[in-house]
């Protein structure tokens, strides 16, 4: 089967009222079809932070399994999104150690936040798209490269979020000490509420 290249076209913020979900735009990169995939809000961020070149002050869990693969000399080369059932999408990474490839299923929302990080080209099928495939608007399309807007406005939108369920506590301390750091008490005093939580 032939496969399709994705690059990231736009990641928007949910709809709902906590604003827990976000919506990652992957659009083809020799066509007009897009894929609207709803991934959580950890991994979005994980996503955002790269495509804005931010490097936070200790690594993500993300930025951890990149080390890792690294070090024992692993070569991410691909990312597939390979099925769809019942609305829920499938993704393998393909690796290569010592001449040998091996494909790892991984959630879709993972996949990518490790394809951005190793700069390997993301994939999927005919199947797929003509599923779920949208037709982008011709007067909308922007030009290659990072969709510089939608990054911009999720990052604003995730700085103002108040729902920290969704973080792990690595991560709550970063925001508390920058939180502590801006003088930003409020804020610092949710981050630490949802921390006391998990005690």
């Amino acid at each position: 089967m032939n496969k399709i290249e994705l690059e990231i076209a736009g990641l928007a913020s949910g709809h709902t009222s906590k604003n827990t979900s976000y919506t990652l735009i992957l659009g083809e990169v020799n066509g007009d079809r897009r894929i609207p995939v709803v991934i959580g809000a950890f991994e979005a961020q994980a996503i955002a932070l790269v495509l804005e070149n931010i490097k936070p002050q200790r690594p993500l869990t993300h930025d951890l399994f990149k080390s890792f693969v690294e070090e024992y000399g692993v070569q991410i080369t691909e990312v597939y999104i390979s099925n769809l059932v019942e609305g829920v999408f499938y993704s393998k990474i393909c690796c290569l150690k010592d001449g040998e490839h091996t494909e790892i299923d991984a959630r879709t929302s993972d996949a990518i936040a490790l394809a951005v990080r190793f700069d390997c080209p993301i994939y999927t099928n005919e199947d797929i798209i003509r599923a779920v495939g949208i037709d982008a608007d011709p007067t909308e399309v922007e030009a290659p490269g990072r969709p510089e807007k939608e990054i911009d406005e999720f990052m604003q939108n995730i700085g103002e979020s108040t729902d920290y369920s969704a973080l792990d506590l690595g991560d709550l301390e970063i925001l508390l000490n920058e939180a502590l750091q801006e003088e930003d008490y409020d804020k610092a005093a949710a981050i630490r509420d949802e921390m006391n939580k998990r005690k």
